[in-house]
């Protein structure tokens, strides 16, 4: 090991960039992550991951809250595929 390194060329960030991401910095309360890693755990993805798919789904549906035919809908079907 030497004793001493030289970082005047280096750079802050990650080692190998993600192409389509962007970093951020966000707050989300200690409860909606706890379910998120929960959910993750339980699809084998990262908790992050399953955020970016919520928000997707959330944005693709024009951002409109859930009506009560499509929550009777995804029931029936979470029901049937247990």
């Amino acid at each position: 090991m030497r004793n001493e390194y030289d970082f005047s060329s280096g750079k802050r960030g990650s080692v190998v960039a993600s192409p389509g991401k962007t970093r951020i910095t966000i707050m989300l309360d200690d409860d909606i992550i706890e379910l998120f890693r929960r959910k993750a755990d339980a699809s084998g993805s990262g908790y992050q991951t399953e955020i970016n798919r919520v928000l997707r789904e959330y944005l693709v549906s024009g951002g409109q809250p859930i009506t009560l035919d499509a929550l009777r809908k995804v029931i029936r079907e979470e029901l049937h595929a247990a």
